[in-house]
């Protein structure tokens, strides 16, 4: 694609890594086939290739978004879909990333919209407060009804209400220190929403590793990996938490050494993983969080390498495995997961259309609510095919969305994992199994 940006747009570091993704683009279409958006709507502005056009347009003439650009890129999921399609290895997601911090700069949107976002921004990256407001919509579920009939807000509250669970549930116990030497030392990212919804999961990967020879240490000061304010739009914001967590986990490189940094939310790790991008122009932590980046695996990527023993105590339970999109497309993690499943005695499946976003995507399923319903009811069509006795994921945002209306419990990978392996059966699975 031919761009035009003057040299004072090109002195700009985003700007200009936005021209070198615009010009590796051909126009071709391929990520039509597989935009879930464009799917469903049918709309060439719906899919990446018309985004591109539309980003480009703004940014190369200089322009505030206007309400038609932000409607589209509203609409964009982040599944990054596209960039597992495309032949030319386009970087759609620092491109719309850029588009939407753009957006937040040059745009005034009407005021619910604020509201919303103002609210997602201040709630969900602090567990405290996040935990309080599930406590509320815990009370306020009996008013749904009444309240999705508000005029402008009803909507979206509606959507908040029907996520939030019927309860929370209670940390479990940490596993004992081993006394043998440990193989490695690992941290987890605790994170923020996570950490409020299952804090299970979390638990059952420390046993996990622990009963596999892995020393997980706590990493003090880390939070929130800044992936909910990154998709915002709220650059600095993200930007804080994310040199937050690279203090974090720099301190305990130096103190006593650190082999990996593990992540149970694959949403959470597609962007950790990135910090080497997002920091790339911060003279004093571009080269800690490029050492972060490089240390950042998903839980299954690492338990792959681990070489686990096949067998164990799994049941003979038919497991559909959805892979989300932050994951399959974003990490270009695919196999991993389903392997560890196999060779722990699972029958895993693959769900048909797997490549095709569940709805979730971060706050996709509360800021454009209709559109993600869509795409939750065909992920659940699909999966229902399958007649599976659990439904796995390794996102707590997909297991949220899925969880709301599916038929099977849905249970994160490390669950059933760390079940397998000698720790106890998921509590969503306890009396379905007998166990």
């Amino acid at each position: 694609m031919q761009t035009k940006f003057s040299p004072a747009q090109l002195a700009d570091a985003h700007m200009r890594e936005s021209e070198r993704i615009l010009r590796t683009c051909v126009h071709c279409g391929f990520c039509t086939a597989t935009c879930p958006t464009y799917l469903l709507l049918g709309d060439e502005l719906d899919s990446p290739r018309g985004r591109i056009y539309l980003i480009k347009d703004m940014l190369e003439n200089g322009k505030p978004a206007s309400a038609d650009v932000v409607r589209h890129v509203d609409r964009c999921l982040s599944c990054l879909s596209c960039m597992t399609t495309c032949p030319s290895g386009v970087h759609y997601m620092h491109l719309v990333d850029h588009a939407r911090a753009h957006i937040e700069k040059t745009y005034k949107r009407p005021w619910h919209d604020r509201l919303l976002r103002a609210t997602l921004a201040h709630l969900l990256p602090y567990p405290a407060r996040f935990r309080a407001a599930l406590i509320a919509a815990r009370l306020a579920k009996p008013l749904a009804p009444v309240l999705k009939r508000l005029p402008v807000v009803g909507e979206w509250l509606g959507a908040m209400l029907s996520l939030a669970p019927s309860s929370l549930p209670a940390k479990m116990a940490q596993p004992q220190p081993s006394t043998e030497k440990s193989r490695a030392r690992v941290a987890i990212l605790e994170g923020c929403a996570q950490s409020v919804l299952d804090p299970g999961i979390n638990a059952r990967a420390r046993n996990l590793l622990a009963r596999f020879g892995v020393e997980v240490v706590a990493a003090p000061g880390e939070g929130c990996c800044g992936a909910l304010g990154h998709h915002l739009g709220k650059e600095s914001s993200a930007l804080d938490f994310a040199r937050r967590n690279v203090d974090a986990w720099t301190a305990l490189m130096e103190s006593a050494g650190l082999d990996a940094i593990l992540i149970t939310a694959s949403g959470c790790g597609t962007t950790v993983k990135d910090y080497g991008f997002m920091l790339r122009e911060d003279a004093a932590y571009a080269e800690k969080a490029k050492r972060i980046s490089a240390l950042a695996k998903d839980i299954s990527e690492y338990l792959a390498a681990l070489d686990l023993p096949r067998g164990g105590q799994a049941p003979a339970l038919k497991i559909a495995y959805h892979s989300a999109c932050s994951l399959q497309h974003g990490q270009q993690i695919r196999d991993e997961p389903k392997k560890l499943l196999r060779n722990a005695g699972f029958e895993v499946r693959d769900i048909p259309e797997g490549h095709i976003c569940c709805g979730s995507a971060g706050t996709y399923n509360m800021l454009q609510p209709q559109i993600a319903a869509q795409l939750r009811d065909r992920k659940l069509a699909n999966i229902a095919k399958l007649a599976p006795d659990v439904i796995a994921a390794g996102n707590i945002g997909c297991m949220t969305q899925l969880g709301s209306a599916a038929q099977a419990p849905v249970v994160h990978t490390v669950e059933l994992l760390d079940w397998a392996y000698g720790g106890a059966p998921p509590a969503k699975l306890t009396g379905k199994t007998g166990n």
